[in-house]
This record gives C-alpha cells, structure tokens and sequence, in this order.
C-alpha cells in the first residue's frame, strides 16, 4: 500500500520540482525546502515557492537554491536583502552579484543562488528555461533614483511594505508612508564623514498622493523631505546635514511618455495589394489553361484506338 501511494504521487512530486536535475554535468542528489527567518519579510515581497537541491558529479558539489516570488519587483526586493555585503557586481545576469565561490542572480521573477559552484553561461540559460512559472514583467525604475556618491556597497534594499519598512528604515512608521496607496519605496546608507545616514525614496501613484504625504514625512522629527513629482525623499536625522541636503537636491523625477504608434506595412500599399491581385489572376489563368489542356489531353488519349460509341462523348442536338 505505501509503495503505491508513493508510485501514485511520484508524478506530482516531480511536478512541483523547480530546479532541474542537472546542471551541466552535475545531478540532483537531494532537494529539500530552505529555512526562511524573516517569514513576514518573504510574505511581503509575495513568496510562492522555494526549493534548495544538491548537485553532484565526482568529486564535485554545490547547492542550488530558488525562490519564486510573486513578480519581478518581489524579486528585486529579495535581491537586494539576500545579497551578501561582501559580494560585487556579476555579469551572469542584468541584476547579480558573486563572490569567491557564490553567485546571487534574479531571472524574472526568480532569485536563484549557487553555492559552492558558480554555473557557466551555457548551464546558467539551460536552468532559466527549465523554471516553470516565469515572470519577464519589467524591473522598477525607482532604484535609478537613489544616488550613487558615497552611497554605501549593497546597502540598497527595495521596500515594499511595513515588514520591509520595519527592518530597514525603521524611524519611518508605516502610516506616514502610507503603503495603502500603492506606495514602494527604494532606501541606501550613505557615508558621511559625520557618519552615515540612510535616504529613502518613496514612489507614489500620481504627484498629488506624493504632495499629501510630504507634509506627513516633514511632521517627523529631524526630517529633511523633498518631493519631486510623484517620488518623495526623505533623511531622517542626518550626522550631516549638508550631505543630506546635496543627496536630495540630486533627486528629481523624469517623466517619460511613451505611445503605441502604428508603423504602415507593405500590405497598407495599394500599389501593393493590386500588384499581388494581378499575381493572382496570372496564377489562375496559368492553371485554367495548363488544366484545360490536360484535361482534353487526357479525353483524347483515351479515345485513341477506341472503336464503336463513346459513352463519354458529348451530346449534340443540333437545334439549328
């Protein structure tokens, strides 16, 4: 009985697997699910799944993990929370980073790390096609916002609620950033030779949410606020001052107005389509009169030798 429940649920079993079984030349020995410590956190950026494998082929190992969020701004978020302090920037994807013997990378709505074995291009693009569910959504702009001078490596982290708000920039309280809107927010640590202080970004859907809450940011105290169309920055209690006023005075918003345009085509010539009618007739007439031919080719050479009334020869009356 056991063994046919086993057998029963294998299929399924195997059809909620998220990483492959191998990997270049290494194979799965194992999979199990990763220990999440911040389960708010993960709930947050929209967690639907996770998986973490071990890959084997000799002498070799490493372990492969995979989280699948909920859409490729979960994965961002997540990106910049798991990234190790340490690492630098990969050119394995547009958002990944590495170190000595890790890589961190995010493939639409994945974050996918490899421990003990950094995976080549080729073992890299046969992974992404084999995740089941992906997210190609575009990346949020809010993050080219943030300045990049004295700004702290791998300080940034994307907030997209109160749980990421509560572990990463804590002196703001969840009601003045007013998430209920539909608010994300990108914050860094920025050096200072006063000591370091942390800018927050916040987005709002239209400018006129963004002038509400600007005058709730600027209730808190020690708060260096300003607004720049639909963004709201804001420091909190700067060690410097004046660093803080030149990190807000490089923060202004550009709006791009993109249309959908339709590009004329060949079939939108009407030279063209005559052109092809003509074609078309020349083609029909070319076939009425090859099987025509053939057609009476054939009757003839039927007749040929034949003696006596044909029965499919034509009827003529004569009325004339």
């Amino acid at each position: 009985m056991k063994r046919f429940l086993i057998a029963l649920f294998l299929p399924a079993l195997a059809a909620a697997a998220i990483l492959p079984e191998a990997i270049g030349e290494y194979h799965r020995t194992s999979t199990s699910t990763p220990a999440l410590t911040d389960r708010p956190l993960w709930d947050e950026y929209g967690l639907k799944a996770s998986e973490t494998a071990t890959y084997e082929s000799g002498a070799g190992k490493f372990t492969a993990t995979a989280w699948r969020l909920q859409d490729t701004t979960g994965a961002l978020a997540a990106f910049d929370w798991q990234r190790p302090p340490q690492s630098h920037a990969s050119t394995a994807a547009s958002l990944a980073s590495e170190t000595g013997d890790s890589l961190l990378l995010v493939h639409g709505n994945y974050l996918l790390l490899f421990e003990g074995h950094k995976p080549a291009a080729v073992e890299l693009d046969a992974v992404r096609q084999a995740l089941p569910n992906v997210d190609t959504t575009v990346l949020p702009v809010l993050p080219s916002y943030l300045p990049s001078d004295s700004l702290t490596p791998n300080s940034e982290r994307y907030i997209t609620g109160p749980a990421g708000l509560q572990r990463f920039d804590p002196a703001i309280p969840p009601s003045v950033a007013a998430f209920h809107f539909g608010a994300e927010a990108q914050s860094g640590v920025f050096h200072s030779r006063k000591g370091d202080l942390t800018l927050a970004i916040f987005n709002y859907p239209t400018p006129q949410i963004a002038m509400q809450q600007v005058t709730e940011f600027g209730k808190l105290a020690g708060a260096l606020v300003k607004r720049s169309g639909p963004l709201v920055a804001v420091v909190l209690s700067p060690p410097d001052p004046d660093v803080a006023e030149r990190l807000l005075d490089g923060i202004r918003y550009q709006a791009e107005v993109t249309r959908d345009e339709y590009v004329p085509t060949r079939r939108d010539n009407i030279g063209e389509l005559l052109y092809n009618a003509f074609i078309l007739i020349g083609i029909l007439l070319v076939f009425s009169v090859v099987s025509g031919l053939a057609f009476g080719g054939v009757r003839a050479w039927l007749r040929r030798g034949r003696t006596g009334t044909d029965a499919e020869a034509l009827i003529s009356l004569h009325l004339e």
